[in-house]
């Protein structure tokens, strides 16, 4: 079967199904071919622009027609898309346009100061008033080894690491998940995550691919899931799990306050128990699914469906639904400290699934395993890896009842918000400071509530303010830790490095 590129999944259920809602934002609502007609014109603006056709393009734009148009746009020019997140600093969005070589830019806004072409759409005006060049004749059809879009993860070293995903991984993801969530006409899916985020992909293109309505809320909307999905009809919903935690919080997911819901989706973060026995509270006709998988995977690799029959569940050793079953088409391996398979240690998956490599391909030493024998052996050049090569997620996972459990990290990042953080990139950019001699960032959890960034430094203690307005100037809203604090010194192990669980003890007890 040949693989489809992201664009072609759009395109067809266009031709399929024009005169059906593809999507609703901002008060307006698009059919098929209304949104693919708004494409087409804003793609031939970008030619217009641009000397050639562009290899990549960035989408400056969100929760608009000019975000979804755009996306659509840059595939339709055969380009990869590189999404920017206009609440990001100026300083963050100017290092991805530098280091995504970008030849244009598609923003929501005249002039959002990057250091590239800028197409500017106007996400207000209808797509039959746009102004604008034709629509472009067809682009070359991009190979499935090419880049449908690049996203940029934290990065350990300071600067964030860009992800190219291609068509071929996508096509493989999607042909899995279409039919597995019942997706199709008459099926109205949340658009819950920001274009930066990977998991928006499912949110765009499962929706789209299917002929399905992608349904953007407000983010006012967003704190009362409830309401949103009974008002707008929802039958997909798709989250990070703490968004259920803060609903609850807030009062905002009474029993029964879903009841025509269809599936209640999770990732991003580990989904508790609690969590998705509320969620079923409120959605008792509700399928609920934990899905697991970095960026590097495609979205997600694996996922678990918790049983209709509450007595059916799993009781995990930390109370959390297990990441479940790997795709078919997909390999995991477990991988213990001495590189042999074990019951517990290190996932790695290999596959369809897999992206071919980081932008940068300095990032890929040490990020992948091939098989040596009966041993892994890391992959420790600065080249793209072999197809065969297993990618090292980073997460702890045990083998409990047949059923893979996610027990953590094992280095230092984390998932804030959905959001994967690096923490050594937040300590970089304190260390910079001049007042600042050491930095170290945790995570503490509170409760059952969210994860909680917190830095603690040695220096000058009367910095505090102006760390605080640095780390704004060069990271995102999630990346921000809620405390900075100075201490004397750095509390260090038997080993003499220092000890994170101990500063992480005693700020969990302030």
């Amino acid at each position: 079967m040949k693989d489809r590129t992201l664009h072609e999944w759009f395109a067809e259920s266009a031709a399929r199904h024009g005169d059906a809602v593809a999507l609703e934002v901002g008060g307006r609502t698009l059919t098929y071919r209304q949104l693919d007609r708004t494409a087409d014109r804003i793609a031939g603006e970008v030619l217009r622009r641009c000397a050639g056709r562009p290899r990549r393009i960035g989408l400056y734009a969100s929760r608009s027609v000019a975000a979804y148009a755009g996306y659509l746009a840059a595939l339709r020019l055969g380009a990869a898309v590189v999404p920017l997140n206009p609440s990001f600093p100026v300083a963050r969005n100017e290092r991805i346009v530098r280091c995504a070589a970008l030849d244009a830019v598609i923003a929501q806004e005249a002039d959002p100061g990057l250091p590239a072409p800028v197409v500017e759409v106007d996400p207000a005006r209808p797509a039959e008033e746009s102004p604008g060049a034709a629509p472009p004749r067809p682009s070359p059809r991009p190979g499935p080894r090419e880049a449908a879009y690049i996203l940029f993860t934290s990065g350990s070293t300071g600067t964030p690491k860009g992800v190219p995903v291609s068509h071929r991984n996508v096509d493989a993801y999607l042909r899995y998940v279409v039919p597995r969530y019942g997706l199709g006409p008459g099926a109205r899916v949340t658009q819950n995550f920001e274009l930066t985020f990977d998991l928006s992909v499912f949110d765009l293109f499962a929706t789209w691919g299917s002929g399905a309505a992608l349904v953007v809320p407000s983010r006012g909307e967003l704190l009362s899931p409830a309401r949103f999905v009974t008002e707008r009809g929802i039958t997909h919903w798709f989250s990070v799990p703490s968004a259920v935690s803060v609903a609850l919080r807030l009062g905002r997911l009474g029993e029964n306050s879903m009841p025509r819901l269809r599936w209640g989706l999770f990732c991003g973060e580990q989904l508790t128990v609690e969590q998705a026995e509320a969620w079923r509270r409120a959605a008792p006709a509700a399928i609920v699914e934990n899905l697991y998988g970095p960026t590097e995977l495609t979205l997600s690799c694996a996922g678990f469906r918790l049983p209709a029959d509450r007595r059916a569940w799993p009781d995990t050793s930390n109370r959390t639904v297990p990441v479940g079953e790997i795709h078919p088409e997909l390999e995991a391996l477990v991988v213990g400290e001495d590189g042999r398979p074990a019951p517990t240690g290190e996932l790695c998956v290999r596959g369809p699934q897999r992206f071919g490599g980081y932008l940068d391909p300095a990032d890929n030493r040490g990020r992948f395993l091939t098989l040596d024998g009966d041993r892994t052996a890391v992959w420790e050049r600065d080249a793209p890896p072999p197809d065969a090569a297993w990618y090292r997620t980073g997460d702890l996972v045990r083998d409990e009842d047949g059923c893979l459990v996610h027990l953590g990290r094992l280095d230092h990042q984390v998932k804030v918000q959905g959001y994967r953080v690096e923490l050594g990139e937040i300590e970089a950019v304190l260390r910079g400071h001049e007042a600042v001699a050491e930095a170290i960032v945790v995570a503490v959890r509170e409760g059952d509530g969210p994860v909680v960034l917190h830095a603690v430094c040695t220096g000058a203690e009367e910095a505090g303010d102006a760390l605080h307005t640095l780390l704004r100037s060069r990271l995102p809203q999630h990346m921000i830790p809620r405390s900075i604090a100075f201490w004397p010194q750095l509390p260090l192990n038997s080993n003499g490095k220092v000890d994170r669980n101990a500063i992480r003890t005693e700020l969990a007890d302030e």
